[in-house]
C-alpha cells in the first residue's frame, strides 16, 4: 500500500474533465454554476479598492478561483477596519468575494473550470497564436520574394527602355526632342551612303563584264540607279527621272517645321498594356512588314526574299501622308515626290536597295564558285573571259562584298528605318514617344508595388511582434494552471505525484 502511494498518477490532458467527472470530483453539468459565478465576479469587479496588485490580477486575464483567493487575502488587509467582534466583515466587497470563493468550492466547480481553461489553452488558444505567428513569417517571406521580383521587373523594364532608345539612336532623357533631332542626321546619313557607292566601281565593272561574257548584250541597263548615285550623288528624283537639274524645288511638307510643333494630345488615352513595345523584336528592331532580299545581311544575320518593300506595309503601320508626284518636266520645277532625293523617296530607295542586293547576290555567287575546287570545264569556260574577270581572286571579291553589305546595312538598319518614318510623318514621333515612355510608366507602377510589399512586410512584422508577447504570456499562465491543477489533484490522493500528459506548449 505504501508502495502504491509512490506511483504517479498520469492523466491525459485532453481527457482531464472526463477523468474528474468519472471519479466524482466534479459534476457533469458544472457549466451552469460556473455562469452564475462569472456573473457575480463581474459585479464584484465594479467596486474594488485602489490596489496595484489587484489591478494586475484583473488586467487582461481570465479571473479564476485562485485569483479570487488572492483578492480575498488582499481585502483582509484593506478592509480590516470593517471586521466586527465576531470575526466577520461588514464590507460588501469582502462579502461579495467570499461568496464567489464559496460558490467555486461547492462541488469543486473551480477544478472543472480550471481544467476546461487548461484544455482550451492547450488545444486551441496556443496553437491558434502559433499559427498566426507562422502565417506572419510566411507572409514576410512572400512579401520579400515579391519585393525582389518587382525590383528585378522594374530594372528589366528600364533596361528595355534604354535598349529601345539605343535602337533609335537616342539617350532617352527627352525622348520626343531627341527623336526630332534625329531628322537632322538623315540628310548627312544619306549623303554618306551615296558617297559610299563610289567604292563600288570595281564590283559594278566585274558584274557587267560577267553578264556580258555569259549573256552577251542585254536590253536593260545593269544597276542604272546605283550608277546614277555613284556618278552624281543623292540627287532629286526629278533629276534622276528627267536627266536634268531642276530649276526650282518645291518640297512637300515634311520635317522642315516639325521642330516647332508641340506634341499632340490624343483624344483618348491609349492603354498599350504589357505588350507596348511588341512591335520591337528581341533582335532590336520593329516589325514594319519589311522583307529583305536573299543573302542580305542585316545586323549580322542573313535574310530571305528577292526584293525589299518599304512602302505599303510600312504605311499600314503609321499614317504617312506623302504627296503624289506632281513634277512637270516642262517647267523645270521639282514638286511633290520628285522634289525628294533618291534615297528619301520610297520608290527610288527600294530600287536602290534592290540593285545593291542584286550586286551582293552576284558577288556571293561568284565567291561560291571561286571557293569550289576548279575543274577542267570551269577553266576552259573562263579562258576567253575578259581580263577583269580572270584577274579577280577571293580576297578582292570578299572586299567588294563587304562594301556592298555595309551600304545595305547602313540603309536598312533600325535607326535609319525610324528616320524614314519620322521624316514621312511627324505624328509617328508622338506614337513612338508614347511607346517608349510606356516602359518607364510600367517600371514606375512596378516600383509602387515594390513599396507596397515593403509596407505589407513591415505590417506583418508589427503583427508578429504584437502576437509573440501574447503567446509567451499565455504559455506562462498555462504552465501555472497545470501546476495548480496537479497540486490540487495530488492533495486528493494523499500527495501522490500527478502528471498531466500532452501539455505541449
Amino acid at each position: 500500500m505504501e508502495e502504491q502511494r509512490k506511483w504517479p498518477i498520469d492523466i491525459q490532458t485532453s481527457k482531464l474533465l472526463d477523468w474528474l467527472v468519472d471519479r466524482r470530483h466534479c459534476k457533469l453539468k458544472w457549466q451552469n454554476s460556473a455562469l452564475v459565478i462569472r456573473e457575480k465576479i463581474n459585479n464584484a469587479i465594479q467596486d474594488m479598492p485602489e490596489n496595484e496588485e489587484i489591478k494586475q490580477l484583473l488586467s487582461g486575464s481570465y479571473i479564476h478561483y485562485f485569483h479570487c483567493l488572492r483578492i480575498v487575502e488582499i481585502l483582509r488587509r484593506t478592509e480590516a477596519s470593517t471586521k466586527n467582534i465576531f470575526g466577520g466583515y461588514s464590507s460588501q466587497r469582502m462579502k461579495d468575494w467570499q461568496e464567489v470563493v464559496c460558490l467555486y468550492e461547492k462541488d469543486n466547480i473551480y477544478l472543472a473550470e480550471l481544467s476546461s481553461l487548461l484544455v482550451r489553452n492547450v488545444n486551441y488558444e496556443i496553437p491558434s497564436l502559433k499559427k498566426q505567428i507562422s502565417k506572419c513569417q510566411q507572409l514576410q517571406q512572400e512579401y520579400s520574394r515579391k519585393e525582389l521580383d518587382y525590383i528585378n521587373n522594374a530594372a528589366a523594364l528600364r533596361e528595355k527602355f534604354f535598349i529601345s532608345c539605343k535602337q533609335f539612336g537616342i539617350m532617352g532623357n527627352d525622348v520626343r526632342q531627341e527623336l526630332l533631332s534625329l531628322c537632322n542626321d538623315l540628310p548627312s546619313g544619306l549623303d554618306g551612303i551615296a558617297e559610299g557607292t563610289r567604292n563600288l566601281t570595281n564590283a559594278l565593272e566585274l558584274y557587267e563584264a560577267c553578264v556580258a561574257f555569259v549573256c552577251g548584250s542585254v536590253s536593260e541597263p545593269i544597276a542604272p540607279l546605283l550608277k546614277h548615285v555613284q556618278l552624281k550623288g543623292n540627287t532629286t528624283v526629278y533629276e534622276w527621272r528627267t536627266g536634268q537639274t531642276p530649276l526650282a524645288i518645291e518640297r512637300p511638307v515634311s520635317m522642315e517645321n516639325v521642330e516647332t510643333q508641340q506634341p499632340t494630345e490624343p483624344a483618348n488615352t491609349i492603354d498599350w498594356g504589357d505588350d507596348t513595345m511588341a512591335g520591337i523584336d528581341q533582335s532590336g528592331g520593329i516589325d514594319w512588314g519589311i522583307t529583305v532580299g536573299e543573302s542580305t545581311e542585316m545586323n549580322g544575320e542573313e535574310q530571305g526574299a528577292d526584293v525589299i518593300d518599304w512602302g505599303e506595309n510600312a504605311s499600314a503601320t503609321v499614317e504617312i501622308d506623302v504627296m503624289e508626284s506632281e513634277a512637270e518636266g516642262d517647267d523645270g520645277v521639282a514638286k511633290g515626290n520628285d522634289a525628294l532625293t533618291i534615297l528619301e523617296n520610297t520608290e527610288t530607295r527600294n530600287q536602290f536597295v534592290n540593285e545593291l542586293m542584286e550586286l551582293q547576290t552576284f558577288l556571293s555567287q561568284r565567291l561560291t564558285e571561286m571557293n569550289e575546287e576548279a575543274d577542267i570545264l570551269s577553266i576552259n569556260q573562263f579562258q576567253t573571259a575578259p581580263a577583269i574577270v580572270q584577274s579577280q581572286d577571293v580576297a578582292k571579291v570578299v572586299a567588294m562584298m563587304t562594301v556592298v553589305r555595309d551600304l545595305v546595312q547602313r540603309l536598312t538598319n533600325v535607326k535609319m528605318r525610324h528616320l524614314f518614318m519620322i521624316h514621312a510623318s511627324p505624328r509617328y514621333i508622338d506614337r513612338v514617344t508614347e511607346l517608349l515612355q510606356q516602359k518607364l510608366k510600367q517600371a514606375d507602377a512596378v516600383g509602387e508595388k515594390q513599396h507596397l510589399m515593403v509596407k505589407k512586410q513591415q505590417q506583418s512584422l508589427e503583427e508578429q511582434a504584437a502576437l509573440e508577447p501574447k503567446l509567451d504570456l499565455l504559455i506562462q499562465r498555462t504552465k501555472e494552471l497545470r501546476k495548480l491543477i496537479e497540486a490540487d489533484i495530488s492533495k486528493r490522493y494523499q500527495n501522490r505525484r500527478v502528471n498531466l500528459m500532452g501539455v505541449i506548449v
